[in-house]
């Protein structure tokens, strides 16, 4: 692996499968990348980065809806060798201005105008272009300097909150980013011949790092959709072979009517939350689909999977994967503790954020804040959570960040946010709100949301109450809501 990095690897697959289709459209449309074009395309894509002054180991910021056009110009800024920092494009604008600000990138990728606007009204000298500038008029662009990164240079800031709310970037390397690939390749007996169903957003590590990245690093193919409307994906099962979603997405398919034609395929797996073990019987039991549950995290990748081979256990996240190494700390007398990973898909700590990164590295051990048990067959089984995360459809609310921003309106004495069981989306952001003076203005307090808040950190119920319970220091006890 020394000396190779994802750009590298996807770089010789183009060259040796030129005509073999890579990416394509999953809305009916049918667009296709194959790989001279993969090839073509970014590296324009990388020279009009460069001709707007983007240098290797500076920042672009990628806020886009998933389309073949805006895949192009993320691969071509990590071609380029800039550092690829993704953001959700749904993002508010005070969520959007943080990272941008604490990010400052050189140029940003931002398919939708207002945010487009957003961004260079709150930065400085910004440079804001839609990915589609980056291949226009430009059929004569080229740049010397491809795929030259080296392992240990910075490729890609990926943001998730602490517990304290505040966002933070775990910066991976190329040389992280290739070591996740490249274990899942074995792991899952990923091959060229494979053609993965992608329905997973691309700024999060589950739909770009294991399924993008993967994909281009099996050099095989992937089923792109924008968002995830299970009618489509069901219609392209025939002509592919895995699929990767959240349990949200499994609960909609078992509604659909059409759960059955997922046995077609050879791997299905679910993350980024836990899939409910009934859920995952009913697949098995009534549709012949074995779930595949895997476990990772922004900053350390994918790390433990069920294995392909052998027992796909509900409610257990399964074994480390190659190169990875699992332990559990500070264990309880049910052997319950915090579960440590390390390994080479880590990445190398938070952007500009020393105190939080030592805190989080223990002798190259990372402590993920998740508290786990390994059974006599050494199965891990996640048991909950060392801090106060909410996972809602995939996707992590911390409370502290929805207090924040809801416990400013005037008509709040108290709030506290937690999630409660729900069927569809794994946890349900719900707000108990105790009222200043009088009752909350609840209408308010959603429009305040709307405002300020990406859609699933967005409360889904608010609850009046007349006091939060407390312990003797004045913490509030999450634990006894509602």
């Amino acid at each position: 692996m020394i000396g190779r990095t994802l750009p590298h690897v996807w770089s010789r697959r183009w060259s040796d499968e030129p005509d073999g289709p890579v990416l394509l459209e999953g809305d009916g449309a049918r667009s296709v990348l194959n790989g001279d074009a993969l090839a073509q395309q970014t590296g324009v894509a990388a020279a009009r980065l460069a001709g707007y002054g983007v240098t290797p180991g500076e920042r672009v910021l990628w806020s886009c809806a998933t389309s073949l056009e805006a895949i192009v110009g993320l691969i071509g800024a990590l071609r380029l060798g800039a550092v690829v920092v993704p953001v959700n494009p749904s993002a508010s604008r005070s969520e959007l201005r943080y990272v941008a600000r604490d990010v400052d990138p050189s140029v940003s990728l931002v398919d939708r105008a207002e945010r487009r606007d957003w961004l260079c009204e709150d930065l400085e000298d910004a440079i804001v272009l839609h990915p589609d500038d980056l291949l226009k008029s430009a059929s004569d662009a080229s740049v010397a300097d491809l795929d030259t990164a080296v392992p240990a240079d910075d490729a890609l800031i990926v943001y998730t909150s602490g517990t304290t709310g505040e966002p933070k970037g775990a910066v991976h390397t190329h040389g992280s980013l290739l070591a996740g690939s490249l274990a899942l390749q074995m792991a899952w007996d990923w091959h060229p011949h494979d053609r993965l169903l992608l329905a997973l957003p691309l700024f999060h590590v589950h739909g770009l790092c294991a399924g993008l990245f993967g994909t281009l690093a099996a050099g095989s193919s992937a089923v792109i959709f924008e968002r995830f409307v299970p009618a489509q994906v069901l219609d392209a099962v025939g002509e592919s072979t895995m699929f990767f979603g959240v349990p949200t997405m499994y609960h909609r398919l078992a509604e659909s009517g059409r759960a059955a034609e997922l046995s077609a395929l050879r791997l299905c797996v679910s993350g980024s939350a836990p899939l409910p073990a009934d859920l995952w019987r009913r697949f098995h039991a009534d549709w012949g689909v074995s779930v595949l549950e895997r476990y990772g995290m922004s900053e350390t990748l994918l790390t433990l999977s069920n294995p392909l081979h052998g027992e796909r256990r509900p409610g257990s996240v399964g074994f480390p994967l190659p190169g990875v190494e699992a332990a559990i700390a500070h264990a309880d007398e049910a052997g319950v503790g915090e579960l440590m990973v390390r390994g080479p898909s880590l990445c190398r700590g938070y952007w500009n954020r020393t105190p939080a990164s030592e805190a989080m590295w223990h002798d190259g051990w990372f402590a993920t804040g998740d508290l786990a048990s390994v059974g006599d067959d050494d199965y891990v089984s996640i048991r909950g959570r060392r801090t106060e995360l909410i996972i809602t459809g995939g996707h992590n609310v911390y409370p502290a960040e929805v207090e924040a921003v809801l416990g400013r309106h005037p008509s709040v004495g108290e709030i506290a946010i937690i999630g409660l069981p729900s069927a569809e989306w794994g946890e349900s952001v719900t707000a108990f709100v105790v009222g200043r003076d009088g009752e909350p203005d609840i209408d308010a307090l959603a429009l305040l949301a709307a405002q300020e808040l990406t859609s699933y950190k967005r409360p889904r119920e608010f609850r009046v109450v007349d006091s939060l319970p407390r312990n003797a220091m004045g913490k509030v006890l999450r634990r006894d809501l509602p």
